[in-house]
């Protein structure tokens, strides 16, 4: 995979993830090494328990690293602040919500805490940024309703207008698509699209929707057993990636349709 140097946004080298005690440190996944670009859309994906929260995790220094590095905007993130991070990187998790009792309007407004003072005060810049995030996701009718009142799609383009309020070159979901029906899962994904497009942020997101994600992504993280790789759908599938993601018994990978079908 080719890519331009000064349009990386995120960087991995030599990176180990997993988890470390006193006695123990065990190993999820090692050498993962790509560079993610500047305005696409990237969809990590792999099968069930195979690491890919645990890899969104460490991206995001939630989670510390085994070994190797990660860069953002060719910063070690090791040696950047929380706050510094916060205006860089923006996420959305699927925990649930602390509080729907706050309105949608409020809650978006939570991503300006980077940049207000310390009693949080809104700006006029503040206000144009959230209204703006308002509008890209098509929620701007919804900005008076309480957040219980609103259906898990609702919900989840709310989080994604927040993370669009915090103003960051790169957005994080992990598993965005979670509780929705087919319809709302391809909505949201193709919202995400349409929001690299309009905005020329990098969007990051882990999903089981794989026939999906190999539509409408720029490029895919696939996480495998012995190897993590990153490259443009079309490539993966050349090079039979998506064929030795499951078992064979059960499920089969057509590369003429860029699909899985369940197996005869």
């Amino acid at each position: 995979m080719i890519n331009n140097k000064s349009n990386t946004i995120l960087k991995t080298h030599q990176l180990s993830i997993g988890y470390k005690t006193k006695k123990v440190e065990t190993t999820i996944a090692s050498h993962i090494n790509f560079q993610l670009q500047k305005g696409e859309l990237i969809g990590l994906v792999g099968a069930n328990g195979i690491g890919k929260s645990t890899l969104l995790r460490t991206l995001i220094k939630v989670q510390p690293p085994l070994s190797g590095t990660i860069e953002i905007n060719n910063e070690d993130i090791e040696s950047t602040s929380t706050l510094e991070l916060a205006k860089q990187l923006s996420i959305v998790l699927t925990e649930p919500l602390l509080s729907k009792n706050l309105s949608v309007f409020e809650l978006i407004a939570l991503g300006r805490h980077p940049y207000t003072n310390w009693v949080g005060n809104l700006s006029e810049n503040d206000l144009s940024v959230i209204n703006n995030a308002l509008q890209l996701v098509n929620i701007s009718e919804l900005k008076d309703k309480k957040c219980y009142e609103l259906s898990d799609g609702q919900l989840q383009k709310v989080m994604i207008a927040r993370a669009l309020a915090q103003d960051t070159t790169i957005i994080v979901l992990d598993e965005p698509t979670t509780h929705l029906d087919m319809y709302h899962k391809a909505y949201i994904l193709k919202l995400l699209q349409k929001l690299t497009k309009e905005t020329g942020k990098t969007i990051l997101f882990s999903s089981h929707e794989i026939d999906l994600a190999i539509q409408i992504c720029d490029t895919m993280i696939v996480m495998q057993k012995d190897k993590v790789v990153c490259d443009q759908p079309c490539r993966l599938i050349e090079t039979g990636v998506f064929e030795t993601l499951f078992p064979k018994d059960l499920i089969s990978f057509d590369d003429k349709t860029g699909s899985f079908r369940v197996s005869k």
